[in-house]
């Protein structure tokens, strides 16, 4: 009996949170006897010509989605981005479908799949093509803008109603989810509520973590891994170094990530805020990493001091690395990072906060790392490949027997 095929749709080749998260799902599938094809993004836009055209789509996320075992393909999807959520920009986005539509379906009929699994919400045209080739969908969600207009919510969440399962990453997407689904018909809200299961994120620990200083000699070392984006609350981070310089305290932060091509502007804002505040020999930009953990391993504290974070697998990863953590409060942070066990959380968006915070880490370090060395034999249990591998696995194929 030829094993069940399932075509993952994801809109990144990048390896931020979301994309390693996916190839966590890939992995799982291809060693649960699935037979699995992704469709990635092409490598400079699109190309002209180019159906998902056989073969491996160049890139780190490609090649690492090859070497788990599935076969990699090439297809340009329509990815929503604030740009598109206005008058034009929606215009704009239906002419994209109407030409990319027919190229997704002649893929999906050559691919045969009995489950397309798309891997975020932000790729929504997945799931109308699918369901149009006949297949099942199951819709991963990693989103949670519950500060978007209703109406923006409303559509985001409206073509969940064609999937047969919904994976949110954490109790907080689901009840945005299910808040954004309107009230009217109660049969939709219902059915997507029984439909919508919760699956932490499995996160992969490193090879081997590198201990933590065991007493603070010099500059504290203050690390934040992720996008260059208002969202993430990397000018924060910034506000709250300063902070901690202007009180008499020696630390250095260094930021381990891009920004989207749309924030160019934030991340010459962040240059701006570090140079006014007389900080640039105390940031480093260092660009985004392959991995985090040489980041971590040289850092003694870890923020995340996100505004918007359904999940946070860089609060996970900073676990695991056996680093005193501060985060915010901020969604599915505050189901991640249970305060005062795994790390200290801090109201979103406050610098001083933020500052105050690491100030009570740095003041009590043996306690900090105590309570580093407990939340890291927890993550690695809660938040464990394994369990996440069969639970994605049983949500799979679940869609496929409904």
């Amino acid at each position: 009996m030829a094993d069940p095929r399932v075509l993952v749709a994801h809109p990144s080749r990048e390896r931020y949170g979301s994309d390693r998260q996916c190839l966590e799902s890939v992995r799982a599938l291809v060693a649960a006897g699935w037979d699995v094809t992704v469709a990635l993004p092409p490598v400079h836009g699109p190309r002209a010509g180019d159906d998902m055209a056989d073969g491996q789509v160049a890139g780190d996320l490609a090649d690492d989605m090859a070497a788990a075992g599935a076969r990699v393909v090439s297809l340009d999807a329509p990815v929503l981005r604030k740009a598109f959520m206005t008058p034009r920009g929606l215009v704009r986005l239906a002419g994209l479908a109407v030409t990319t539509l027919p190229r997704m379906l002649a893929a999906l009929r050559r691919v045969r799949p009995d489950v397309v699994y798309v891997s975020t919400l932000i790729t929504p045209l997945w799931v109308l093509a699918a369901r149009l080739a006949g297949a099942r969908v199951v819709v991963h969600v990693h989103e949670a803008e519950e500060d978007a207009h209703a109406a923006v919510r409303a559509a985001l969440v409206a073509p969940l109603a064609l999937a047969r399962v919904v994976v949110a990453n954490s109790g907080a997407s689901r009840a945005v989810l299910l808040g954004s689904v309107p009230p009217r018909p109660v049969r939709l809200r219902r059915a997507l509520g029984s439909a919508t299961t919760v699956v932490h994120n499995g996160v992969p620990g490193p090879a081997a973590a590198a201990p933590a200083r065991p007493a603070l000699d010099g500059a504290a070392a203050l690390v934040l891994v992720g996008r260059l984006s208002p969202r993430k609350g990397t000018d924060v981070a910034v506000a709250a170094l300063a902070e901690l310089v202007d009180g008499g305290v020696d630390a250095t932060l260094t930021l381990v990530g891009d920004a989207f091509e749309d924030y160019a502007w934030f991340e010459a804002a962040l240059h701006d805020q570090v140079e006014e505040a007389g900080l640039g020999d105390r940031v480093v930009f260092a660009g985004l990493a392959p991995s985090p953990w040489s980041a971590l391993a040289s850092a003694d504290v870890a923020l995340v001091p996100s505004r918007v974070e359904p999940f946070g697998n860089t609060a996970v990863e900073a676990m695991l690395a056996g680093r005193p953590l501060v985060a915010s409060r901020a969604q599915g942070l505050a189901e991640v990072v249970r305060g005062r066990r795994d790390g200290l959380l801090v109201a979103p968006g406050d610098p001083r906060a933020l500052a105050g915070a690491v100030r009570e880490v740095l003041a009590d370090w043996p306690g900090a790392l105590e309570r580093a060395g407990r939340a890291q034999r927890g993550a690695r249990e809660r938040f464990s490949t394994g369990a996440y591998a069969s639970a994605l696995v049983a949500a799979v194929g679940a869609a496929a027997r409904r």
